[in-house]
């Protein structure tokens, strides 16, 4: 698949693969003073409590002796380590708490009283069990995103389980076949229970004790923002979810649920950071202020061959692993850059010197012998007839009505509201020479709010049939390779860049805007860039209804979803 190892400032028809940021761990807070803006039931009665750790893991004893296998990351011993027997979980709770931000309190939920959620590492092939309880005021589920595990633990309402009510309990079965990085979130209102806190990393550790490199640290990255005004979050829809044009972008940025994260290496260490985009809409362009960075591993594990990149690009639900070279005794900056600017989401400070000498094999560019020889079972069918073609876009319906009322803007290239000549004239040259194929930013907040999904429909369209989300509805069995074609269709009334995800499945993206890709690795989820058309070949091996989804949360809320239906041999 192609990846980004791109020029950060060239932002026109890139041609990329995006990643996730992981989850780490913070310091929470909670007490008695919730956020009057959100639309959710009392806070909850829980007593102050000040979470200590900086890293919360869940943890589970293993039965293995000696294990080749680390059991620290950056210097945390309690890490969930399964062995290959089944084991039960510690409880995950969903929860109200008080979080600190920038000094205010803001009423979020949290797996476990923190934010990100609880982090999970188990073994690879390993089958774990889950207890879930919620305690929220609503419905909710979790859904293990990227696992290929059995439907009845996806976490999907009407398809794989019946929402956990308030107060009630759901166990889930876990089983891990794949090495890399993975996440859970809930599948009921994403748009609100994920953006206000519900989120947590999966690291599955390969088999292979020699799988990844010698490294000095390895360190869970999860990457969110939150839309913030006047001290509180902006209100969500209470039936219907806002944003529903463009998105909820949030205004401050999170690392690991810090707007001031940092960490502390040595000169001349490597660290190796699982990356996770949580994020309801945002994609980032992440950067080290310099350092060299090597991209190792996407969503189910390695790339074909390692290589050195200036930047990666993350849409929403994707991962990337990379390896970074802080080669200099100074201050990194961890940076987001876009074409509105470079932001800061935390820092890097380097100090001492190390006694490892991890930077030799740094500079060597491995190639995964293994992981191109799995592939290659697969290229003979990279040019077979395409099984599923899906269109992107959207039916704006009586909304453009409204749009025309208000203040002259532009949209997806079209200018309307009330407009003079000049503004028009100036609109229109803009959307002339404008080439970005994502939205960085949304220019238009007051307005994006506005609109819910009782407005608009965001779509996935059989153009051959005419079908549309649930009406689509695709079909496989077990042991078939498909080939799904995205066209992102630039002529709709607001082209915006999608994030799909497929449950359930994995697949290799083969070929972008008719070039194929030279450097692939297992996906989940792609981003399709506006204009453009993008195969995917799709490794079918578990039985059950998958849902097949737009991961900007509320595009799904807005019905931009459909499923496959995977039946036996």
């Amino acid at each position: 698949m192609s990846t980004i190892a791109l020029s950060v400032t060239s932002f026109s028809k890139i041609k990329f693969e995006k990643t996730y940021l992981a989850s780490c761990h913070v310091k929470y807070i909670n007490s008695s003073n919730p956020d009057p803006s959100l639309e959710l039931s009392n806070q909850s009665t829980t007593p102050t409590t000040i979470f200590k750790t900086i890293r919360e893991w869940i943890t589970i004893p293993t039965t293995r002796k000696n294990s080749e296998y680390p059991l620290t990351l950056n210097g945390i011993s309690n890490l969930l380590f399964s062995s290959l027997e089944e084991k039960i979980l510690d409880t995950i709770t969903a929860e109200e708490i008080v979080k600190q931000i920038n000094g205010q309190e803001v009423m979020m939920y949290a797996y476990n009283g923190v934010v990100p959620g609880v982090a999970l590492r188990v073994q690879q092939s390993s089958t774990i069990k889950v207890n879930f309880v919620n305690r929220l005021k609503e419905e909710t589920t979790i859904h293990w995103h990227g696992l290929r595990h059995d439907v009845k633990n996806d976490g999907v309402p009407g398809i794989s389980q019946e929402p956990v009510k308030p107060g009630k309990n759901f166990e889930y079965t876990l089983y891990f076949p794949d090495s890399g990085i993975y996440w859970y979130h809930p599948h009921v209102r994403e748009d609100r229970q994920q953006d206000l806190g519900l989120a947590g990393n999966m690291l599955v550790i390969p088999t292979s004790p020699d799988y990844f490199n010698s490294v000095d640290l390895e360190e869970l990255v999860v990457l969110d923002d939150i839309l913030i005004e006047d001290g509180v979050m902006v209100p969500f829809g209470k039936e219907y979810a806002n944003f529903a044009l463009m998105g909820r972008f949030g205004n401050t940025m999170l690392l690991n649920g810090q707007t001031d994260y940092s960490l502390e290496v040595a000169q001349g260490e490597i660290i190796r950071f699982y990356l996770t985009n949580v994020a309801n809409v945002r994609p980032f362009n992440l950067s080290f202020d310099g350092a060299k960075m090597k991209l190792v591993g996407g969503d189910l594990g390695k790339f074909e061959e390692e290589e050195f990149v200036d930047s990666i690009i993350i849409a929403p639900a994707e991962r990337y692993i990379v390896e970074v070279f802080f080669s200099e005794k100074r201050e990194y900056n961890i940076e987001n850059r876009n074409p509105s600017g470079v932001t800061s989401l935390g820092k890097i400070k380097v100090n001492g010197l190390t006694k490892t000498q991890h930077f030799k094999q740094f500079l060597n560019l491995k190639e995964n012998i293994k992981i191109k020889e799995d592939i290659e079972k697969f290229r003979p069918l990279f040019d077979k007839p395409v099984d599923y073609q899906i269109d992107l876009t959207v039916d704006m319906g009586g909304i453009m009505n409204v749009m025309a009322a208000l203040p002259c803007h532009s949209m997806g290239g079209l200018v309307m509201g009330n407009c003079t000549v000049e503004e028009r004239a100036q609109f229109e040259g803009e959307a002339e020479h404008d080439e970005s194929t994502i939205e960085w930013e949304d220019g238009m907040v007051d307005m994006s709010k506005q609109f819910t999904t009782n407005d608009l429909t965001w779509i996935l369209r059989d153009p051959i049939t005419g079908k549309e989300n649930m009406d689509l509805g695709m079909e496989a069995e077990v042991g078939d390779i498909m080939k799904i074609r995205f066209f992102n269709d630039p002529k709709s009334m607001h082209p915006m860049q999608h994030p799909l995800h497929l449950h359930g499945q994995r697949f290799l993206v083969t070929e972008i805007d008719g070039m194929p890709s030279k450097n692939l690795v297992w996906k989940d989820t792609v981003l399709v860039p506006i204009g453009s058309t993008v195969d995917v070949l799709v490794d079918v091996t578990n039985f059950g209804e998958w849902m097949m989804h737009c991961h900007i949360a509320e595009h799904l809320e807005a019905g931009m979803m459909t499923s496959l239906i995977v039946t036996e041999a």
